[in-house]
């Protein structure tokens, strides 16, 4: 992206945040603050070319305002920005942060959900009760006619600026589940890093059936959201210290402090520093999605003035113990557990027989025949895009049930190592079958220990089976030394030929579908062996989604 263009997509971002016709002079000001040294008169000069593009519009000397295509360009034309902007996001709400916990006064980052009638929001009011929160403190407007409550809700990055502005350097690492027995932290269960990601790590993981609040207030087990960062060691007392005094003020949420280079509740912590877990701020709207309540969640969206708030109930009291739980193991991530797999992929393109990695998918046996429609109707409609082959397997304890095993992309990695091409899985993503196509959504297989396409059906962001245009479907991004581009080419046209969905091969310094590589590489766009899943759950067939599962023989496997 050349410079201009990062100035324009600035410009946008600040004008969708403002929601209103905004002057060149504030917008100029706001760039300022970004690093981006324009004046008001180069400031016209790029909205002109956005109002020509039309993504912004002129609304007489009251400045101008994003429209809906601009708004459509800044959340999906520049993902491979995006990745980028989730953390430096979270970084400037930490800089801004200005809250003075002996006065109370000042900003606090702020989630800001809406609920649509009174008995979700008094499910969210019962567990603000429960304590599973970062603070009762909180901020209702009712909109429309009263037919909708905006809640804004303090999020943990609020603890983050606090400790920043008291010199401890406080690092978000990952958001994910965090498992919860007979009231005691155990474990993550899942984890995003916050790095290299367009979707904010919790917001991965608040979809239907992923979180378990409730059960954690019933029965002292479950699933809630949770945050991770790391402080220098030299700075945990002061940081316990400062903690504690939040605390008296009704801001909370700490689950566990670790000690210095201890491992914590499965993560590892590097030598000198002091992990930190946090619940997360949007954990009492996750209860109400539990029972099936529409909600929408927006995570870490602003700040708010401390004063705005009030506490949404007195005397919280949270049943949740200090964990106690010494971790030797460290919980595996995705990369970690897939290359073992990656490393014993040994299919042979010349006689099409060898091992492949398969996703493994269970579904009730009275289910199969329609699944296998479903799955026999995408690839007819879209059989550039999508793997046909796949197997019917026993499940392991339940006769009821079969697996469906699909191609998993990893395998195209595993065979172009073999073929002595090293191939490096960067993103599992969410394409989009625009003209050209183009990713909306990238999550890095790094720093992961979830399958990205997993979280994207788990969100129904999938739209594979509809007639709604475009088509939305699953894909991912390899990565490869551009030196061995030639031969790639020509190993890849091979598998294409096989089957193996094979969408797009980059070149050097080139985005491929809207995804970036490194420089030096190239890159190549592979189609998901979970489209045919998706568009099985896309029909309310009830289905067990597994990605990675174990390696199957190709020359086993039927074709659609």
């Amino acid at each position: 992206m050349s410079e201009s263009e990062h100035r324009m997509i600035e410009i946008l971002r600040i004008l969708n945040k403002q929601n209103k016709p905004t002057g060149s002079k504030l917008i100029a000001d706001e760039l300022k603050d970004k690093g981006f040294n324009l004046g008001e008169r180069a400031v016209r000069y790029h909205m002109q070319i956005l109002d020509e593009k039309g993504y912004t519009e002129k609304m007489g000397y009251s400045g101008r305002q994003i429209t809906n295509l601009g708004r459509e360009k800044l959340e999906k034309g520049l993902i491979y920005d995006q990745v980028d902007f989730i953390y430096s996001k979270f970084e400037e709400l930490i800089y801004l942060t200005d809250f003075n916990y002996m006065d109370k006064t000042g900003n606090v980052v702020v989630n800001t959900s809406t609920v649509y009638d009174e008995d979700s929001y008094n499910i969210i009011k019962d567990v603000f009760q429960s304590g599973l929160s970062v603070s009762p403190y909180i901020n209702i407007n009712y909109v429309k006619n009263n037919s909708e409550i905006e809640i804004k809700t303090i999020c943990g990055t609020t603890i983050d600026g606090i400790l920043l502005n008291e010199g401890i350097a406080s690092q978000p690492l990952y958001g994910g589940l965090l498992k919860i027995e007979d009231y005691e932290p155990i474990e993550f269960k899942e984890l995003i890093s916050y790095k290299k990601t367009s979707i904010t790590p919790l917001d991965a993981f608040i979809a239907p059936k992923m979180t378990s609040v409730l059960d954690v207030i019933n029965e002292g087990t479950g699933y809630i959201p949770a945050n991770f960062r790391l402080i220098p060691s030299v700075g945990k007392d002061k940081t316990i210290e400062i903690l504690n005094k939040l605390k008296n003020i009704g801001i909370n949420g700490v689950i566990s402090i670790s000690d210095e280079g201890e491992n914590t509740l499965g993560i590892p912590v590097t030598s000198g520093m002091v992990g930190i877990a946090i619940i997360g701020g949007i954990t009492p709207f996750c209860a109400a999605q539990e029972l099936g309540y529409d909600i929408n969640i927006k995570i870490g969206e602003d700040l708010e003035n401390f004063k705005n708030l009030s506490p949404i109930v007195e005397n919280a009291n949270t049943k949740l113990k200090e964990s106690k739980v010494k971790h030797d193991s460290k919980i595996p991530f995705l990369l970690s557990k897939s290359w073992n797999l990656i490393q014993q992929v040994d299919f042979d393109v010349r006689k099409k027989t060898g091992n492949i990695i398969s996703n493994v998918s269970y579904i009730p046996k009275d289910y199969l025949d329609n699944a296998l429609n479903t799955m026999g109707e995408v690839y007819d409609a879209n059989p550039k895009f999508i793997n046909p082959f796949y197997k019917i397997i026993p499940h392991p304890s339940d006769e009821k049930k079969v697996g469906i095993a699909t191609v998993c992309s990893l395998s195209i990695d595993g065979l172009l190592i073999k073929n002595g091409i090293m191939s490096t899985p960067k993103y599992g993503g969410l394409l989009e079958l625009t003209e050209p196509p183009l990713f909306i959504d990238l999550i890095s297989y790094t720093g992961s220990t979830v399958d990205p396409h997993n979280i994207f059906i788990a969100k129904n962001m999938t739209s594979i089976t509809s007639n709604v245009e475009p088509t939305r479907l699953l894909a991912s991004v390899k990565e490869i030394p551009f030196i061995a581009r030639d031969y790639s080419v020509e190993f890849l046209d091979k598998l294409s030929k096989i089957g193996f969905s094979i969408h797009k091969i980059g070149k050097p310094r080139e985005l491929v579908y809207n995804a970036k590589v490194d420089n030096y590489n190239f890159g190549i766009v592979a189609g998901s062996g979970l489209n045919t899943i998706a568009a099985i759950k896309e029909k309310n067939i009830n289905i067990n989604v597994k990605a990675v599962e174990k390696l199957i023989p190709f020359e086993e496997m039927d074709k659609l």
